[in-house]
């Protein structure tokens, strides 16, 4: 990559005296992290060996199970052992871990057993049965708060009665569960064997899905509010229902969207969304049937696009161009796989691709203009898919005290087209696109994630509007409550149409500085996190985090219209992360205060922001 970070660079930070503590407080707290990994594990193997016979095989027991209300614990894909790290997460709601007289999942599947009864345990948000939550506010609560539909419940899982009993099928079901907005999440347990068959409870737990309200968010030194009547799970059905009007630095927008991601009694996935701006329009429709789980065979959809709208490019966190974007998009795909076979999936997908954008001057516009080549392109395309099936269950890690499922496995896409000026496309041109991500993990004391992606045109041999995107995430548990994240983040591009900006900023990650602040043909971003997980608990209704962070990136390259690069900026900050305990709509509040360290004179010397994010 051009321009990459020099290592005397990539420390320089430690010379300023605000930061040199910092780094300090980091090293430190990574060397007593692999002490209290390794002496976490001695305590339970000490546990182990010093417990009476009957406790000690209910410790490994619970291990054993995935996760138990004692802690839960890891399972790699649905074969791999439970790591001793495992015991140290916190406990969650819901079932025990395994129920007495039920053979191990290993001697079910060895015996061939079949399942039974399917018993649905869609619980409310609030447990009454607790004294703490048995109180009129939460009574109300779960009376005027409708269920998640057993229906809707049972289409969704990978199994029925009369087949065989499969592990791997019920991780994946919990998993596919969980990856709904209104469940704060769900377990699947075998709760009795007889005659040859196993039953099964499956439970969730509901979350409030009514939005009725205000919003407001800040970052980068700039507001965004809002109203909005959203349910997102209407009538326990699943679906999705939004009215919203909301102001940002971009525009003021009205919106009605209503989408299902189980429509049709199925995993068919139907999405509308209308909205007028104040800068244009948007018209949109998705129709589609994914791969929504390993052993699915086929794959298929449509979707389409209309949008007006005035796109504004960026730099120092000031409009420095603006113009008219009119874009229309269509999409038909259809794909195929032969299933999970000996942990791989491999999958195929062909469909064709209408996507054009026309550009505009902009009247209200009195500065430096500069339009965007317009473009069609209509063009079929082929593409390969290759996942492996390993997962891991963490908690405390981008969640609150909520069942994370991590993907470890080695995934990776490539899709190739081709438009042909002679059949409508603007230009002729080899049209690109590829994803490529891989984990390790040793059972989640310390966890890798490694991901890239790249996407762009090959026009007469030469690359246009290449894009390079990699990242690397890692985790390392330091204790019960507290874990150290750090991340790398790079991009790099070739050739960008006007139109597609590398920026960097407050709202991408560089938190003490303003957003869109600056522009480049690549960027780099590093941030260090410690991350403190409390067991505060306010009103039962919130559950309490804290960071502190630091942030280090530049951009390089000499985009169109934008000021010379700023180097090296840095800055450094800490705050609170509140964790939507009972409710889908956002799971993180940050509310964080920032301190950049350089940049121009016309940056604050203090950021706040407040933003709900997806993570901590």
């Amino acid at each position: 990559m051009t321009g990459c970070l020099p290592l005397h660079c990539a420390f320089a930070f430690v010379r300023r005296p605000l930061a040199a503590p910092l780094c300090a407080f980091y090293v430190l707290s990574g060397l007593w992290a692999s002490n209290v990994a390794a002496g976490d594990a001695r305590v339970l193997e000490a546990a182990t060996e010093s417990t009476p016979t009957g406790a000690a095989a209910a410790l490994r027991a619970g291990a054993d199970a995935g996760t138990d209300e004692a802690g839960g614990g890891s399972r790699i894909g649905t074969r791999g052992a439970i790591k001793p790290g495992a015991m140290i997460r916190p406990p969650t709601s819901g079932p025990s871990g395994e129920t007495p007289g039920v053979p191990s999942d290993a001697e079910l599947e060895a015996a061939g057993a079949a399942i039974g009864e399917i018993v649905i345990d869609n619980q409310n948000m609030f447990n009454l049965e607790d004294p703490k939550e048995d109180v009129k506010l939460f009574r109300l609560a779960n009376h005027l708060h409708k269920r998640t539909r057993r229906n809707i419940i049972r289409e969704q899982l990978l199994f029925k009665s009369g087949e065989r009993y499969s592990r791997r099928l019920i991780d994946e079901s919990e998993r596919i569960l969980r990856g709904n907005a209104y469940f704060y999440d769900a377990w699947i347990r075998p709760v009795a064997y007889h005659d040859g068959k196993v039953d099964l409870r499956v439970t969730t737990r509901d979350v409030w899905t009514f939005n009725p309200g205000f919003n407001f968010g800040r970052s980068g030194g700039t507001n965004s509010t809002g109203v909005q009547l959203e349910e997102i799970n209407f009538l326990g059905s699943g679906a999705s229902v939004k009215l919203e009007h909301t102001t940002d630095v971009d525009r003021t927008k009205s919106l009605v969207e209503v989408s299902d991601m189980h429509a049709f009694g199925g995993f068919t996935a139907v999405d509308v969304n209308y909205a007028n701006s104040s800068d244009g329009r948007l018209r949109d429709f998705t129709l589609n049937r994914p791969f929504y789980a390993l052993d699915t065979r086929w794959a298929g959809g449509l979707s389409g696009r209309d949008d007006i709208q005035t796109d504004s490019l960026w730099d120092r966190g000031q409009v420095i161009d603006q113009f008219r974007d009119q874009h229309e998009f269509v999409q038909l795909y259809g794909g195929w796989s032969n299933g999970l076979h000996n942990g791989w999936v491999r999958r195929f997908s062909s469909g064709v691709t209408y996507d054009e954008r026309r550009f505009q001057p902009v009247s209200t516009w009195t500065g430096v203009t500069a339009i965007p080549q317009d473009q069609r392109f209509l063009y079929p395309w082929v593409q390969f898919g290759l996942v492996e099936d390993r997962y891991l269950k963490f908690f405390n890690h981008d969640q609150i005290a909520r069942t994370e499922d991590f993907y470890i496995g080695t995934t990776a896409s490539v899709r190739v087209g081709w438009a042909d000026s002679t059949l409508g496309s603007s230009r002729s041109a080899l049209m690109l696109q590829s994803s490529v991500g891989r984990g390790f993990s040793n059972g989640g004391i310390s966890t890798l994630l490694l991901a890239g992606d790249f996407s762009g045109r090959l026009e007469k041999g030469a690359l246009v509007n290449g894009v390079l995107d990699g990242s690397v995430r890692y985790y390392l548990e330091q204790g019960r409550n507290w874990l150290f994240f750090t991340t790398l983040a790079a991009s790099r591009g070739w050739r960008l149409d006007l139109d597609n900006q590398i920026l960097l900023g407050g709202d991408s990650g560089l938190r003490g500085y303003p957003l869109r602040y600056q522009d480049g043909t690549a960027r780099a971003l590093w941030t260090l996190e410690q991350r403190f997980f409390s067991d505060w608990y306010p009103f039962r209704l919130f559950r309490v985090g804290a960071a502190v962070f630091f942030d280090m990136g530049r951009t390089w390259g000499n985009a169109p219209l934008a000021a010379p690069s700023l180097g090296l900026l840095k800055d450094a900050g800490f705050g609170l992360r509140f964790g939507n305990a009972r409710s889908g709509l956002g799971n993180i509040v940050h509310v964080d205060l920032a301190f950049p360290f350089n940049g121009d004179t016309s940056i604050k010397r203090v950021q706040f922001v407040v933003q709900t994010e997806q993570s901590f």
